[in-house]
């Protein structure tokens, strides 16, 4: 009964976000922005002091009803998070003692080159290492890239085509979730620096898996597929995070957008953009979006609207969106639209917190895990994350 109220209440309060949403349309969005990251700036640095009591640990969430404030060993796949939101934060002002601290906490990361796992080092590794090399380029963040890269290859397994995800348990032999398509970045990235062909094509073939398997004919994806590892068969499709096994999940879903415009991006194989441009279309025109672009955290939950928002998915697309714009030219202008307004709408009281509030995080309303219910309502790392790297993207398209 409690948890029905909090999400009634919830609801209301998205609901009756129209007021500021209306007024700050009238601002021009370069300005929005602009005034977004500077207000993440000042949040940051409020949830690096928080950090000065646990100097090992990085930021995981906060929960606003009993104000706790929650951290990660670097081991947790969020971890990589933090310092790449600090090293975007430093691209955008030049304030140094942004890049120091993201220095810092990739220092906690570095050890995590050699963690054979985890799927999940494209995540922890390159949204860290891979942001500081492209902004600050060393021969260490290179071979702890080559490392991360070398070590995320030791899950694929040839037979089935695919890097395996979570370790196998008495309920999956070799699962593998639609979140494994973002880690495909850092093997790309290393076919570029090392000229070594096979981390290419490790990617393209569990991308192709993927395609085969993941994908229904509405271009809505499962969460989990489950392969024998002997034979490669599918032994089952099912969704952990999402409401039913048949059902949308929404933050997977930008999560496969994503993966197949960076899967397009590098290959500039035509199947990936027809891939992308197919989620793009069941996302953006989903009967069960809501008015401000920010979807219920899974697109079929039986309680819409009365239910909780997942802000991480919506600064997802947002980012894969505005990438995707420059490669399909016809629906480019769509595209970016869609983006914009879920900036807008990020960037609103509703979703962006008042400063000093929520821990130190920048966006509220996002939505980890409700089924297991854990982070429910609450900010989350990667929520910023590709917050902030939707507004970078977009004063770049605009040339500001």
């Amino acid at each position: 009964m409690q948890i029905k109220r909090i999400v009634t209440v919830c609801a209301a309060v998205l609901l009756f976000a129209g007021g500021s949403f209306a007024q700050q349309k009238a601002t021009p969005l370069l300005t929005v922005i602009d005034t977004a990251l500077n207000k993440a700036i000042r949040q940051y640095r409020v949830l690096q002091a928080n950090l000065v009591a646990t100097p090992e640990a990085l930021p995981k969430t906060y929960y606003p009803l009993t104000k706790k404030f929650e951290t990660s060993k670097s081991s947790w796949w969020c971890s990589g998070f933090y310092p790449g939101s600090l090293n975007y934060l430093y691209e955008y002002s030049n304030d140094n003692s942004l890049w120091q601290e993201a220095t810092r906490a990739e220092k906690l990361l570095e050890k995590e080159q050699f963690n054979k796992g985890t799927h999940d080092l494209g995540f922890m590794m390159f949204c860290s290492f891979g942001n500081a090399n492209r902004l600050m380029h060393t021969k260490e963040y290179d071979e702890i890239l080559m490392n991360s890269a070398r070590s995320l290859s030791t899950r694929f397994n040839p037979t089935v085509g695919c890097i395996q995800s979570w370790n196998a348990t008495a309920k999956w032999k070799f699962p593998v979730i639609i979140d494994n398509m973002m880690n495909l970045e850092l093997l790309f990235w290393a076919t570029q620096h090392s000229g070594d062909s096979s981390f290419y094509k490790i990617a393209v073939t569990h991308a192709n898996t993927t395609i085969r398997n993941h994908y229904r004919p509405d271009y809505s994806s499962w969460h989990v597929v489950d392969y024998d590892p002997a034979t490669g068969n599918v032994n089952v499709k099912q969704t952990a995070q999402g409401y039913a096994d048949y059902s949308a999940w929404a933050r997977g879903q930008a999560w496969g957008l994503y993966g197949f415009v960076v899967m397009y991006r590098f290959t500039k194989d035509a199947k990936y953009l027809k891939q992308a441009t197919n989620i793009a279309k069941f996302l953006m025109n989903h009967p069960n979006l809501p008015a401000d672009k920010i979807p219920y955290w899974d697109y079929n939950s039986h309680d819409i609207p009365a239910t909780y928002r997942d802000a991480s998915a919506s600064a997802i697309t947002a980012s894969a969106l505005l990438e995707l714009s420059k490669y399909d030219k016809v629906k480019s202008a769509s595209y970016v639209n869609f983006a914009e307004q879920v900036i807008r709408t990020l960037s609103s009281r509703t979703y962006t917190a008042d400063p000093g509030e929520n821990g130190g995080f920048i966006l509220k309303h996002s939505t980890g895990h409700l089924p297991g219910s854990s982070e429910v309502d609450v900010p989350l790392t990667y929520a910023d994350y590709y917050y902030i790297e939707a507004m970078m993207r977009y004063r770049k398209m605009k040339k500001y």
